[in-house]
């Protein structure tokens, strides 16, 4: 029967991750509004990491994404430290799914679901097909393990086990605890090992007490999720996961002190009797139990989610004092953090956020680039600033690049497919556009060197040719800001007016070197840079190409 319950477990556990993979896709937009709207108002961001964790099914991915908010600087500890405490009330909401009496319907439900995720093309079906899927895995493991609990029960060996972990006295209450807090850590998901808690006490098993012991453990247990997931991070980062763990230990020390109270207070709250067995199939079953094991999660986060919000803000100066900043090593330029792939929809919108940044940069160095050119002498600080977005455009590529070739790897919606592969485009025609400008700005600095320099009307006719192109990129990076997709017509316009300028250019540049007698460096320099702006026009173009394509 161990092979019953370890086979439950995993289909449990499969489950879960199906029924989060739907959830978020179904819900993706409002996903995206939920962590648009945490502000530094401690009960908005709590209600924000509540609605959450009940979206996605998981308070480690909620409180992993948190995390990885905060290293990328998109959220400030207060913000996290309320989204954290309602993820630990939203994680309740599992519990009381999991006490509903539709155990036996676990089975057709991930049938008839499969059925439909496997056949449908619609998106939006599959995707919620996938969801309750997951809630038939989940439902249908959850049966299995309740199953081999029934036949363990019988066994007298596994009987003499659990006697040793009975939570009557406060020695056994801590043997308890620590055996949940064990068991979530091994397992890394408190909605399975609640699930494991109800099974055995459903079958009688474990008397409440011990099941009460064992949640209080397992708030422990999910807290090393976090930790995990803070190594490497930012010091504000690890106050984050920190604050989670002061948040459960906290909890669980001043519940324990009466938890003997606290045991008889559950019950007597939601008017259920834990020791009155029911007969089903010829096989006892404690309901009452079940429902205050799930009372027992809900009240223990509620209460301490009371307890801590109106000491938030001190929270957060507290962690802030004892954790103190380092000197830290910045290794990546971009915002990009790959535990919030666990979100592919919030994912896909951070990305996104860094080809902004890249078309940004790309503007400001054909800013920098007009005041190269207009000047004789071309300041030496712009001239190296310049030189640094460049090579900070070539990393941030790579960085997207890696970033969303991990996220197009996973099972995704079709929307953030596209979306990827846009975003994936538009980093490389920015990344070459950059090339191109650094290219001009190092042949007139070459022809400084040189001590050459172009008369007034060739030097004029760049100018007006880079405030075009200028004029041109300015206009895709703020309709790709504005999400506004109707941009290529007036791109392809504005691209062709382009062409033709550098045309007119090269022919009466040939009338000239017909006309008079040219030094070849100057028209070396000269070519090139008409031919180096054209290729960044062709770039422009591509990007409201690759625009358009998204949608």
């Amino acid at each position: 029967m161990s092979t019953t319950l370890i086979g439950g477990l995993g289909i449990f556990l499969l489950g879960m991750k199906y029924m989060s993979q739907g959830l978020q896709s179904i819900a993706g937009a409002s996903l995206r509004r939920l962590i648009g709207a945490v502000t530094n108002n401690r009960l908005l961001a709590t209600i924000v990491g509540f609605l959450v964790t009940v979206l996605v099914q998981s308070s480690s991915v909620t409180t992993v994404m948190t995390v990885g908010f905060v290293n990328s600087g998109l959220m400030s500890l207060t913000q996290a430290i309320g989204v954290i405490m309602g993820a630990n009330v939203g994680t309740t909401v599992t519990g009381w799914i999991l006490v509903l009496k539709i155990g036996k319907y676990g089975l057709p439900m991930l049938g008839v679901a499969a059925f439909v995720y496997l056949f449908t093309k619609h998106e939006k079906v599959r995707y919620t097909a996938l969801a309750v899927m997951g809630v038939g895995m989940v439902f249908f493991g959850l049966q299995l393990m309740k199953e081999a609990c029934k036949f363990l029960k019988d066994m007298p060996e596994f009987q003499d086990w659990f006697l040793h972990f009975t939570a009557n006295t406060y020695v056994g209450l801590y043997q308890c605890m620590l055996v949940g807090c064990i068991l979530t850590i091994l397992v890394q998901s408190s909605s399975a090992t609640l699930g494991i808690t109800i099974s055995l006490a459903a079958t009688g098993l474990i008397p409440f007490e011990t099941a009460a012991a064992l949640v209080l453990g397992e708030n422990i247990g999910t807290t090393v999720t976090a930790l995990l997931a803070s190594l490497g991070t930012t010091t504000n980062a690890r106050r984050a996961a920190y604050f989670h763990v002061l948040f459960n230990i906290s909890g669980v020390i001043w519940i324990s002190t009466i938890f003997f109270w606290y045991v008889k207070f559950i019950p007597w709250l939601i008017d259920a009797d834990v020791t009155k067995a029911v007969m089903v199939n010829g096989q006892a079953s404690y309901p009452g139990s079940v429902k205050a094991i799930a009372a027992t999660h809900s009240v223990f986060n509620i209460l301490n989610t009371l307890v801590f919000l109106p000491f938030a803000g001190k929270i957060a100066k507290l962690l802030t004092r004892i954790v103190k900043d380092q000197p830290e090593e910045i290794s990546h330029l971009t915002s990009l953090d790959i535990r919030i792939l666990e979100t592919p929809v919030l994912a896909i919108e951070q990305s996104r956020g860094e080809v902004i940044k890249m078309g940004e940069i790309c503007d400001e160095m054909a800013q920098i680039l007009n005041r190269i050119l207009s000047r004789e002498k071309p300041d030496p600080e712009e001239v190296e600033k310049l030189f640094q977005d460049e090579k900070e455009l070539d990393r941030m590529q790579d960085e997207i690049t890696h970033y969303i070739t991990h996220l197009l790897s996973m099972d995704l919606p079709q929307e953030i497919i596209s979306n990827g592969r846009c975003q994936l485009r538009m980093a490389d025609e920015y990344e070459s556009i950059s090339d191109y400008l650094e290219r001009i700005a190092k042949f007139r600095l070459k022809l400084n060197k040189q001590g050459r320099v172009f008369d007034q009307a060739h030097n004029d006719s760049l100018l007006d040719l880079l405030n075009m192109v200028e004029k041109q990129l300015t206009h895709v990076t703020k309709a790709y800001i504005e999400d506004n997709a109707d941009v290529v017509a007036a791109t392809v316009q504005s691209g062709e007016e382009i062409k033709r300028k550098v045309k007119t250019l090269q022919r009466e540049h040939l009338d000239y070197l017909s006309a008079e007698k040219v030094d070849p460096y100057i028209n070396v320099s000269y070519t090139s840079t008409l031919n180096a702006l054209r290729r960044v026009r062709d770039h422009v173009v591509n990007l409201a190409e690759a625009m358009a394509g998204e949608k």
